[in-house]
């Protein structure tokens, strides 16, 4: 199955690579020779797979750019084998403690005594029986199991016969005490395998090879850590950095990590670029950034958005590096190959439809004046504002009813007013409607979210607590002059506030937007979102609204009878991402059939909520946001994505690999939901199956009408479920005094 697979997609990639690379020669790089930066996958596809295994480097060709460079840590075996290995220490990416598990050792690395099992204590033979493993603990162990042999740096070619080979060499004084030459090796291994770059930290290794393997190599020296000495010139790679000049006497480029060209401040901000990449070229030399991974840490200002990062390094306007070595290439094939010099004036906003999620409550807290300008900017069509009531009937744009989720009530003088109300969750909290506006927003702050914190995921931490909350009226002022399609309002909890508070939220949400002349105009669409069918009934009743009909658990499926009572009241429905795409430990498992059945029966269907965080996404999208976005439009056809980073749905609508059928290219191509897990990983490394997910019925979306506010006051609700238990506290603490007290007077 997989063999005919790849052959597939190999006979396609001729005719796709044509045009892309049509594409880019009529693109103006700033790369020394004026071509496309080069993609380097570092031992293959290993974000995902063991480094430098069979599937790592065949998954090159299945999901990144027909032209990437597959690259290779050479290591050295006993008797002289060159082997691609991710550390000099193979218990760090190999199961061989537990093959030979007397087999640790000390030696002596660049001066640094190191523990570990080595390579140059075996022969291939004795590795034969060695299987490799993640050599990154945080990543999925599902793949391990697969018994992935060591490859030879021979196999890399004969097996999966890329367009590049790079090899980089480190530790060559360290195999001299073993009687082994890495020189010898390189020199001899470059006779019978076509290599493309040799890469080393080490200047006098370089030089003992330049010039005597092919021409056609590429010698590439490679810069650690500024502050690390250089072995052979006992000089820090940052003073070698000053003399590039020298560098080119036997290296035609330079391999730095990217943290040389956009450093960051200690809290993990971009600070401006240095002048590293224009003193390369002035220098003559090409300059490769290395440390790519779309599950590490990102600065503040990529938004954990990994396609954004390398755009930084090739399309700033600025300069260009000649080419990027990653641990994900797919990402680096899509800033190449499709978000490269995108035309980022043109507004469109025809589908996919991009709706905020809180404003860009990704960048800044959620539902303030800051991340409603975030998500204008960044391009969002609709913009949204979840509606909650205050103590003295102000409708305010909050996430939550519950301020304990994105205030900081929790730390105010108004922490002690926790309460559980079940109708509306089971866990405490201050809500809206305990406090009044003047209260909130003399006496709070807004919050980031968090989601990830587990994850050491923090969003943007500067600005953590910044912005200003907005009452409905605010968000509506605001909207009115703004390149949008639309508005959101969502409403919940509507029945509990007008049997508990006596407010009516239909009829407020009316006046309120009628206020704002939205009523009256065709500019903007209004679009009225809510759980609960109650609340869109009433709103069909009385106005043309756009409603918006939002499923809010998962389901596979929606049964004839639920889409008739839909379509009573709804012309859009929002599903949850795991309705779509159900995953088991983060896999993707199958693909349901809702989206088309909610489509077939006339029904637009927007996603939500999507993240940029590596952490909210399945591993089928390569911790790529942008991969996700594709998965959802291109293979599930959504109409519209509810996002808490806009600007990465806006630059997808933008790229240009939309609409090009069959010649689209494979890394934009997205696989079929379930085959990462069911083609590639052992059976017995699988997850275990999903329970059966259950069907939308006409009894999850009946509701009885929304009860008529308890008290017809406009202005002000009446106590709230927290205070009105408070009271009936003070009621009972009453009637047990009171009896007490005439006793007491009775003695007296």
């Amino acid at each position: 199955m997989r063999a005919g697979h790849v052959c597939s997609v190999l006979a396609s990639l001729v005719l796709l690579w044509l045009g892309i690379a049509a594409a880019q020669e009529a693109s103006s790089w700033k790369t020394l020779s004026g071509k496309a930066p080069a993609i380097v996958a570092k031992g293959g596809f290993s974000g995902l797979f063991p480094d430098s295994s069979e599937d790592a480097y065949r998954f090159v060709q299945y999901a990144s750019s027909p032209d990437t460079i597959l690259y290779c840590d050479v290591r050295l075996t006993k008797d002289e084998f060159g082997i691609c290995l991710p550390d000099i220490k193979m218990d760090n990416c190999t199961n061989i403690a537990d093959i030979y598990a007397q087999g640790q050792k000390s030696y002596l690395v660049n001066g640094v005594p190191t523990s570990g099992w080595f390579s140059v204590d075996y022969n291939i033979t004795e590795l034969g029986q060695v299987t490799l493993v993640r050599s990154i603990s945080s990543r999925t162990p599902r793949f391990d199991s697969n018994s992935y042999p060591i490859l030879a740096v021979e196999d890399v070619q004969s097996k999966f016969k890329p367009p590049g080979i790079w090899l980089n060499v480190q530790h060559d004084r360290f195999y001299s005490h073993f009687n082994l030459s890495m020189r010898n090796y390189i020199i001899s291994v470059s006779k019978r395998v076509v290599v493309n770059y040799i890469s080393s930290p080490e200047v006098t290794f370089l030089t003992s090879v330049h010039g005597r393997v092919s021409n056609k190599t590429k010698l590439v020296f490679r810069f650690l850590d500024e502050s690390t000495l250089e072995p052979s010139m006992n000089k820090t790679y940052g003073s070698v950095l000053k003399n590039l000049t020298f560098v080119k006497t036997f290296a035609s480029g330079i391999l730095v990590p990217k943290s040389y060209i956009w450093l960051t401040s200690s809290d993990n901000y971009l600070q401006p670029y240095t002048s590293v990449v224009d003193d390369a070229h002035k220098a003559g030399l090409e300059i490769y950034a290395a440390d790519f991974a779309n599950d590490f840490m990102l600065s503040y200002n990529h938004s954990y958005d990994p396609l954004a990062e390398y755009l930084s390094f090739i399309d700033n306007g600025v300069f260009s590096v000649d080419g990027v070595l990653s641990d994900f290439p797919v990402t680096p094939s899509e800033a190449i190959g499709c978000f490269a010099n995108l035309n980022k004036s043109n507004t469109d906003h025809g589908k996919p439809l991009i709706i905020s999620h809180n404003g860009a409550s990704g960048d800044y807290p959620g539902c303030t004046d800051l991340a409603y300008q975030k998500a204008v900017d960044d391009g969002a069509d609709v913009i949204d504002c979840p509606v909650q009531v205050t103590k003295d009937g102000v409708l305010v744009c909050m996430s939550s009813v519950n301020l304990m989720d994105d205030t900081t009530v929790a730390r105010s003088q108004f922490a002690s007013q926790t309460a559980v109300i079940k109708d509306i969750q089971s866990v405490r909290g201050v809500f809206t409607f305990n406090l009044t506006w003047d209260d909130i927003v003399k006496n709070l702050r807004p919050k980031i979210s968090t989601p990830f914190t587990t994850y050491r995921l923090d969003r943007n931490p500067r600005y953590r607590n910044a912005g200003n909350f907005m009452r409905l009226s605010d968000f509506l002022d605001f909207t009115k002059d703004k390149d949008l399609s639309g508005i959101m309002i969502s409403i919940e909890h509507a029945a509990f506030v007008a049997e508990e508070l006596g407010f009516d939220m239909v009829e407020t949400v009316i006046k309120a937007l009628g206020d704002a002349g939205y009523n009256n105009q065709t500019a903007q669409k209004v679009m009225i979102q809510s759980t609960n069918s109650s609340v869109l009934e009433k709103f069909k009743q009385q106005m043309k609204y756009d409603l918006v009909y939002m499923i809010n658990e998962e389901v596979r499926d929606a049964a004839p009878s639920s889409l008739t009572d839909i379509k009573k009241f709804a012309s859009a429905v929002s599903v949850d991402t795991g309705s779509v795409f159900p995953e088991s430990h983060h896999f993707t498992m199958y693909k349901t059939n809702l989206v088309q059945t909610l489509q077939n029966a006339g029904l637009s269907v927007y996603v939500y909520t999507l993240m940029n965080e590596f952490a909210s996404q399945a591993y089928d999208f390569f911790s790529d946001a942008t991969v996700q976005i594709n998965w959802y439009v291109t293979a599930a056809g959504v109409d519209g994505l509810i996002t808490e980073f806009p600007a990465t749905a806006r630059r997808y609508k933008s790229n240009n690999c939309m609409n090009m059928g069959n010649s689209t290219p494979v890394f934009m191509d997205p696989a079929r939901a379930g085959d990462l897990m069911q083609i590639i990983m052992t059976k017995t490394a699988q997850p275990p199956a999903l329970a059966p997910m259950p069907l939308l019925t006409d009894s999850d979306v009946a509701e009885p009408p929304l009860p008529p506010a308890r008290s017809n006051s406009s202005t002000s609700p009446t106590h709230s479920g927290a205070t009105r238990m408070h009271a009936h506290a003070t009621h009972i603490l009453v009637l047990v005094i009171l009896p007490m007290l005439f006793a007491w007077c009775s003695l007296v």
